[in-house]
Protein backbone atom coordinates (compact mmCIF):
# COMPACT_ATOMS: atom_id res chain seq x y z
CA UNK A 1 0.00 0.00 0.00
CA UNK A 2 2.86 1.80 0.56
CA UNK A 3 4.36 2.02 -2.30
CA UNK A 4 0.93 2.50 -4.39
CA UNK A 5 1.05 5.67 -2.62
CA UNK A 6 4.65 6.82 -3.32
CA UNK A 7 4.28 5.30 -7.25
CA UNK A 8 0.51 8.01 -7.61
CA UNK A 9 2.85 10.66 -5.82
CA UNK A 10 5.58 9.92 -8.21
CA UNK A 11 3.40 10.07 -11.07
CA UNK A 12 1.38 13.29 -9.95
CA UNK A 13 4.96 14.76 -9.70
CA UNK A 14 5.99 14.32 -13.03
CA UNK A 15 2.43 15.37 -14.62
CA UNK A 16 2.66 18.39 -13.09
CA UNK A 17 6.31 18.58 -14.08
CA UNK A 18 6.08 18.57 -17.59
CA UNK A 19 6.17 21.33 -19.75
CA UNK A 20 2.23 22.56 -20.72
CA UNK A 21 1.31 21.74 -24.55
CA UNK A 22 0.21 25.52 -25.32
CA UNK A 23 -0.32 28.62 -23.59
CA UNK A 24 -3.10 29.93 -22.34
CA UNK A 25 -3.06 33.79 -21.46
CA UNK A 26 -5.82 35.28 -19.05
CA UNK A 27 -5.99 39.24 -19.66
CA UNK A 28 -7.84 41.35 -17.56
CA UNK A 29 -7.69 45.18 -18.49
CA UNK A 30 -9.58 47.74 -16.42
CA UNK A 31 -11.98 49.60 -18.89
CA UNK A 32 -11.50 47.69 -22.10
CA UNK A 33 -14.47 46.47 -24.40
CA UNK A 34 -14.70 43.93 -27.31
CA UNK A 35 -11.59 41.88 -28.45
CA UNK A 36 -8.11 41.29 -27.09
CA UNK A 37 -5.62 41.08 -29.70
CA UNK A 38 -2.17 38.80 -29.78
CA UNK A 39 0.12 39.14 -32.25
CA UNK A 40 4.09 38.97 -33.50
CA UNK A 41 6.15 40.96 -35.54
CA UNK A 42 6.42 39.23 -39.10
CA UNK A 43 9.18 40.25 -41.36
CA UNK A 44 7.66 43.06 -42.82
CA UNK A 45 4.13 43.16 -41.07
CA UNK A 46 1.96 42.04 -37.82
CA UNK A 47 1.24 38.78 -37.73
CA UNK A 48 -2.20 37.98 -35.78
CA UNK A 49 -1.89 34.86 -33.31
CA UNK A 50 -5.07 34.69 -31.35
CA UNK A 51 -7.93 36.78 -30.55
CA UNK A 52 -10.82 36.57 -27.94
CA UNK A 53 -13.56 38.26 -26.78
CA UNK A 54 -13.69 40.47 -23.15
CA UNK A 55 -16.43 38.74 -21.03
CA UNK A 56 -17.08 40.53 -17.47
CA UNK A 57 -13.84 42.15 -18.48
CA UNK A 58 -11.44 39.02 -19.08
CA UNK A 59 -10.66 37.40 -22.51
CA UNK A 60 -8.37 34.31 -22.67
CA UNK A 61 -6.27 33.75 -25.56
CA UNK A 62 -4.72 30.47 -26.66
CA UNK A 63 -2.12 28.90 -28.84
CA UNK A 64 1.34 26.93 -28.78
CA UNK A 65 4.83 28.34 -29.57
CA UNK A 66 7.97 26.16 -30.30
CA UNK A 67 10.23 28.63 -28.21
CA UNK A 68 9.60 31.89 -25.82
CA UNK A 69 8.94 34.52 -27.97
CA UNK A 70 8.05 38.30 -27.87
CA UNK A 71 3.92 38.67 -28.59
CA UNK A 72 2.17 41.78 -28.41
CA UNK A 73 -1.07 42.37 -26.86
CA UNK A 74 -3.67 45.12 -28.40
CA UNK A 75 -7.41 45.79 -28.32
CA UNK A 76 -8.54 45.29 -31.52
CA UNK A 77 -8.64 48.17 -33.61
CA UNK A 78 -6.22 50.08 -31.83
CA UNK A 79 -2.99 51.28 -31.97
CA UNK A 80 -0.92 51.10 -28.45
CA UNK A 81 0.08 47.77 -27.89
CA UNK A 82 2.14 46.28 -24.79
CA UNK A 83 4.93 43.34 -25.42
CA UNK A 84 4.42 39.78 -23.34
CA UNK A 85 6.88 36.96 -23.71
CA UNK A 86 5.04 34.28 -24.77
CA UNK A 87 5.89 30.27 -23.43
CA UNK A 88 3.96 27.43 -22.99
CA UNK A 89 2.09 28.42 -19.54
CA UNK A 90 -0.41 30.17 -18.25
CA UNK A 91 -0.12 33.21 -18.38
CA UNK A 92 -1.74 35.98 -16.51
CA UNK A 93 -1.83 40.05 -18.21
CA UNK A 94 -3.69 42.92 -15.65
CA UNK A 95 -3.31 46.31 -15.89
CA UNK A 96 -5.71 49.22 -17.33
CA UNK A 97 -6.50 49.81 -21.13
CA UNK A 98 -5.23 53.41 -21.20
CA UNK A 99 -1.77 52.68 -19.44
CA UNK A 100 -0.94 49.43 -21.32
CA UNK A 101 3.13 49.73 -20.61
CA UNK A 102 1.91 49.57 -17.11
CA UNK A 103 0.42 46.05 -17.48
CA UNK A 104 1.15 43.21 -14.76
CA UNK A 105 2.74 40.15 -16.39
CA UNK A 106 2.82 36.77 -14.32
CA UNK A 107 3.71 33.09 -15.47
CA UNK A 108 6.60 33.43 -17.80
CA UNK A 109 9.81 33.08 -16.73
CA UNK A 110 11.16 34.54 -20.07
CA UNK A 111 8.53 37.52 -19.49
CA UNK A 112 10.58 38.17 -15.96
CA UNK A 113 14.24 38.25 -17.10
CA UNK A 114 13.02 40.98 -19.96
CA UNK A 115 11.37 43.05 -16.98
CA UNK A 116 14.23 43.18 -14.67
CA UNK A 117 16.39 44.68 -17.38
CA UNK A 118 13.73 46.71 -18.85
CA UNK A 119 12.68 48.25 -15.18
CA UNK A 120 16.19 49.45 -15.13
CA UNK A 121 16.16 50.93 -18.48
CA UNK A 122 13.14 52.75 -17.48
CA UNK A 123 14.51 54.53 -14.58
CA UNK A 124 17.27 54.92 -16.84
CA UNK A 125 15.20 56.82 -19.05
CA UNK A 126 13.23 58.72 -16.45
CA UNK A 127 16.81 60.26 -15.69
CA UNK A 128 18.25 61.14 -18.95
CA UNK A 129 14.75 62.84 -20.02
CA UNK A 130 14.80 64.95 -16.76
CA UNK A 131 18.73 65.85 -17.61
CA UNK A 132 17.76 66.41 -21.56
CA UNK A 133 14.88 69.20 -20.10
CA UNK A 134 17.57 70.80 -18.10
CA UNK A 135 20.14 71.24 -21.26
CA UNK A 136 16.71 72.54 -23.31
CA UNK A 137 16.87 75.40 -20.38
CA UNK A 138 20.32 76.02 -20.48
CA UNK A 139 20.08 76.23 -24.64
CA UNK A 140 17.65 78.34 -23.63
CA UNK A 141 18.98 81.33 -21.50
CA UNK A 142 21.91 81.42 -23.99
CA UNK A 143 23.96 79.14 -21.33
CA UNK A 144 25.78 76.49 -24.02
CA UNK A 145 28.39 75.06 -21.83
CA UNK A 146 26.18 73.86 -19.43
CA UNK A 147 23.50 72.75 -22.17
CA UNK A 148 26.42 70.36 -24.01
CA UNK A 149 28.02 69.66 -20.69
CA UNK A 150 24.01 68.44 -19.78
CA UNK A 151 23.71 66.27 -23.31
CA UNK A 152 26.89 65.03 -22.79
CA UNK A 153 25.50 63.30 -19.45
CA UNK A 154 22.34 62.22 -21.61
CA UNK A 155 24.24 60.39 -24.34
CA UNK A 156 26.44 58.72 -21.51
CA UNK A 157 23.29 57.53 -19.70
CA UNK A 158 21.56 56.57 -22.98
CA UNK A 159 24.79 54.73 -23.83
CA UNK A 160 24.17 52.56 -20.53
CA UNK A 161 21.43 50.88 -21.50
CA UNK A 162 22.97 49.26 -24.67
CA UNK A 163 25.66 48.25 -22.16
CA UNK A 164 23.13 47.16 -19.34
CA UNK A 165 21.26 44.84 -22.66
CA UNK A 166 24.75 43.50 -23.64
CA UNK A 167 25.56 42.54 -20.25
CA UNK A 168 22.12 40.30 -19.57
CA UNK A 169 23.21 38.52 -23.08
CA UNK A 170 26.56 37.82 -22.11
CA UNK A 171 25.47 36.73 -18.81
CA UNK A 172 22.44 34.98 -20.01
CA UNK A 173 23.64 33.33 -22.87
CA UNK A 174 20.67 30.53 -22.93
CA UNK A 175 17.65 33.67 -22.31
CA UNK A 176 14.71 33.55 -24.92
CA UNK A 177 14.61 37.44 -24.04
CA UNK A 178 18.60 37.54 -25.17
CA UNK A 179 17.56 37.66 -28.90
CA UNK A 180 15.08 40.76 -28.00
CA UNK A 181 17.77 42.53 -26.32
CA UNK A 182 20.52 42.03 -28.93
CA UNK A 183 17.82 43.07 -31.56
CA UNK A 184 17.51 46.58 -29.71
CA UNK A 185 20.90 47.48 -29.24
CA UNK A 186 22.72 46.09 -32.54
CA UNK A 187 22.93 49.55 -34.66
CA UNK A 188 24.56 51.04 -31.89
CA UNK A 189 27.45 48.34 -32.04
CA UNK A 190 30.10 47.87 -34.14
CA UNK A 191 30.49 44.61 -35.98
CA UNK A 192 32.98 42.89 -34.21
CA UNK A 193 31.15 43.39 -31.37
CA UNK A 194 27.57 42.32 -32.45
CA UNK A 195 29.11 39.20 -34.08
CA UNK A 196 30.79 38.71 -30.57
CA UNK A 197 27.91 38.80 -29.11
CA UNK A 198 25.49 36.61 -31.19
CA UNK A 199 28.23 33.92 -31.46
CA UNK A 200 28.47 34.03 -27.16
CA UNK A 201 24.45 32.75 -27.39
CA UNK A 202 23.61 29.11 -26.55
CA UNK A 203 23.09 26.78 -29.70
CA UNK A 204 19.44 26.19 -28.88
CA UNK A 205 18.75 29.74 -29.80
CA UNK A 206 19.95 29.62 -32.94
CA UNK A 207 16.73 29.15 -35.02
CA UNK A 208 15.04 31.67 -32.86
CA UNK A 209 13.98 34.24 -36.06
CA UNK A 210 15.48 37.21 -34.70
CA UNK A 211 19.06 35.87 -34.19
CA UNK A 212 18.30 34.10 -37.96
CA UNK A 213 17.99 37.08 -39.26
CA UNK A 214 20.82 39.09 -37.32
CA UNK A 215 23.03 36.24 -38.66
CA UNK A 216 22.08 37.23 -41.99
CA UNK A 217 22.42 40.81 -41.46
CA UNK A 218 25.84 39.91 -39.79
CA UNK A 219 27.22 38.14 -43.04
CA UNK A 220 25.64 41.32 -45.19
CA UNK A 221 27.47 43.74 -43.08
CA UNK A 222 30.94 41.74 -43.54
CA UNK A 223 30.65 42.20 -46.99
CA UNK A 224 30.14 46.64 -46.51
CA UNK A 225 32.70 46.62 -43.83
CA UNK A 226 35.75 48.76 -43.80
CA UNK A 227 38.69 47.21 -46.18
CA UNK A 228 36.29 45.97 -48.49
CA UNK A 229 35.53 46.91 -52.00
CA UNK A 230 31.89 48.73 -52.00
CA UNK A 231 29.35 46.66 -53.84
CA UNK A 232 28.47 48.43 -57.33
CA UNK A 233 24.77 49.04 -58.04
CA UNK A 234 22.96 50.82 -60.69
CA UNK A 235 19.71 53.07 -60.41
CA UNK A 236 17.79 55.49 -61.75
CA UNK A 237 18.60 59.66 -61.14
CA UNK A 238 16.16 62.25 -61.02
CA UNK A 239 15.23 61.82 -64.55
CA UNK A 240 15.29 58.58 -64.91
CA UNK A 241 18.17 57.87 -66.18
CA UNK A 242 20.74 54.97 -64.90
CA UNK A 243 23.53 56.03 -63.06
CA UNK A 244 26.35 52.68 -61.83
CA UNK A 245 27.98 53.83 -58.54
CA UNK A 246 31.78 52.59 -59.87
CA UNK A 247 31.47 55.03 -62.57
CA UNK A 248 30.97 57.78 -60.06
CA UNK A 249 33.23 56.48 -57.41
CA UNK A 250 36.35 56.24 -60.29
CA UNK A 251 36.41 59.75 -60.60
CA UNK A 252 36.76 61.43 -57.48
CA UNK A 253 39.39 60.49 -55.13
CA UNK A 254 36.82 59.90 -52.20
CA UNK A 255 33.18 59.70 -52.58
CA UNK A 256 30.53 60.17 -49.72
CA UNK A 257 27.96 57.53 -50.47
CA UNK A 258 24.76 58.95 -48.25
CA UNK A 259 21.57 57.36 -47.88
CA UNK A 260 19.49 59.49 -46.88
CA UNK A 261 15.41 61.03 -47.39
CA UNK A 262 13.36 63.66 -47.77
CA UNK A 263 11.23 62.57 -44.48
CA UNK A 264 13.96 62.15 -42.36
CA UNK A 265 14.79 64.89 -39.59
CA UNK A 266 18.34 63.69 -39.37
CA UNK A 267 18.98 63.30 -42.42
CA UNK A 268 18.08 67.08 -43.10
CA UNK A 269 19.33 68.49 -40.30
CA UNK A 270 23.12 66.69 -41.39
CA UNK A 271 22.57 67.91 -45.27
CA UNK A 272 23.95 71.30 -44.11
CA UNK A 273 27.17 69.84 -42.88
CA UNK A 274 27.50 67.80 -46.01
CA UNK A 275 26.64 70.52 -48.71
CA UNK A 276 29.48 72.21 -46.45
CA UNK A 277 32.17 69.30 -46.73
CA UNK A 278 31.46 69.20 -50.36
CA UNK A 279 31.97 72.88 -51.26
CA UNK A 280 35.17 72.63 -49.36
CA UNK A 281 36.78 69.81 -50.88
CA UNK A 282 34.86 69.06 -54.10
CA UNK A 283 37.75 71.07 -56.16
CA UNK A 284 40.09 68.53 -54.63
CA UNK A 285 38.49 65.39 -55.32
CA UNK A 286 35.40 64.86 -52.39
CA UNK A 287 31.75 64.11 -54.00
CA UNK A 288 28.99 62.31 -52.92
CA UNK A 289 26.21 60.49 -54.20
CA UNK A 290 22.86 60.38 -52.82
CA UNK A 291 20.60 57.59 -52.60
CA UNK A 292 16.95 58.24 -51.32
CA UNK A 293 14.76 55.83 -49.31
CA UNK A 294 11.86 58.10 -50.38
CA UNK A 295 8.48 57.20 -51.87
CA UNK A 296 7.32 60.17 -53.44
CA UNK A 297 9.22 61.79 -55.85
CA UNK A 298 7.86 64.85 -55.50
CA UNK A 299 8.68 64.95 -52.21
CA UNK A 300 12.49 63.80 -52.93
CA UNK A 301 12.92 66.40 -55.81
CA UNK A 302 11.96 69.12 -53.60
CA UNK A 303 14.38 68.22 -50.86
CA UNK A 304 17.43 68.30 -53.25
CA UNK A 305 16.32 71.75 -53.99
CA UNK A 306 15.47 73.08 -50.72
CA UNK A 307 18.79 71.50 -49.16
CA UNK A 308 21.09 72.54 -52.09
CA UNK A 309 22.06 69.35 -52.73
CA UNK A 310 23.83 69.66 -55.85
CA UNK A 311 25.76 66.22 -56.34
CA UNK A 312 23.97 63.25 -58.18
CA UNK A 313 21.04 61.78 -56.73
CA UNK A 314 19.75 57.86 -57.43
CA UNK A 315 16.58 56.23 -56.11
CA UNK A 316 13.97 53.41 -57.26
CA UNK A 317 11.28 55.13 -54.96
CA UNK A 318 10.96 51.88 -52.94
CA UNK A 319 10.96 53.53 -49.14
CA UNK A 320 12.95 50.90 -46.88
CA UNK A 321 13.04 48.50 -49.66
CA UNK A 322 15.21 50.11 -51.88
CA UNK A 323 18.17 47.83 -53.56
CA UNK A 324 20.95 49.73 -52.69
CA UNK A 325 20.05 50.63 -49.07
CA UNK A 326 19.09 46.11 -48.82
CA UNK A 327 22.32 45.57 -50.65
CA UNK A 328 24.36 47.65 -47.98
CA UNK A 329 22.06 46.02 -44.73
CA UNK A 330 21.23 49.88 -44.09
CA UNK A 331 18.54 49.89 -41.16
CA UNK A 332 18.41 53.54 -40.12
CA UNK A 333 19.21 56.45 -41.97
CA UNK A 334 21.36 58.66 -42.46
CA UNK A 335 23.44 56.23 -42.88
CA UNK A 336 26.71 56.38 -45.33
CA UNK A 337 29.70 55.37 -46.12
CA UNK A 338 33.50 56.92 -47.95
CA UNK A 339 35.06 54.51 -50.78
CA UNK A 340 38.45 55.71 -52.36
CA UNK A 341 38.12 55.99 -56.88
CA UNK A 342 38.74 52.35 -56.10
CA UNK A 343 35.90 51.04 -54.80
CA UNK A 344 37.32 50.82 -51.47
CA UNK A 345 35.50 51.46 -48.43
CA UNK A 346 38.04 53.82 -46.27
CA UNK A 347 35.18 55.41 -43.90
CA UNK A 348 31.79 54.68 -42.30
CA UNK A 349 28.71 57.10 -41.05
CA UNK A 350 31.21 59.99 -40.51
CA UNK A 351 28.69 62.74 -39.44
CA UNK A 352 28.89 66.09 -38.14
CA UNK A 353 32.68 67.70 -37.44
CA UNK A 354 34.32 64.46 -37.70
CA UNK A 355 33.10 63.99 -41.67
CA UNK A 356 35.59 67.34 -42.24
CA UNK A 357 38.04 66.02 -40.36
CA UNK A 358 37.97 62.63 -42.47
CA UNK A 359 37.85 64.01 -45.28
CA UNK A 360 40.84 66.33 -44.62
CA UNK A 361 42.78 63.41 -43.19
CA UNK A 362 42.30 61.23 -46.26
CA UNK A 363 43.34 64.17 -48.93
CA UNK A 364 45.85 65.31 -47.28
Amino acid sequence: MKKLAVFIIAIAFFACSQQKDGFEITVELEGAEGQVLLEKRGESNWVPVDTADIVDGVAVLEGKVEAPEDHYISLLGQRAKTIVFVENADIMVTGKVDSLANVEVTGSATHDEYSSVNQQIQEIGDEYMAIYQQAREAGAQGDTAKAQQLMDEVNELYESTTTLQADFVRSHPGSYASPYFISRVQYGMELDELDELVNSLDPKLETVPAIVALKERIEKLKTVAVGQTAPDFTMNDTEGNPVTFSDVYSQHEYTLLDFWAAWCGPCRQENPNIVSVFNEFKDDGFYVFGVSLDREKEAWLKAIEDDNLTWAHVSDLSYWNNAAAQMYAVNSIPSSLIVDKNGTIVAKNKRGEELGETIRELLN
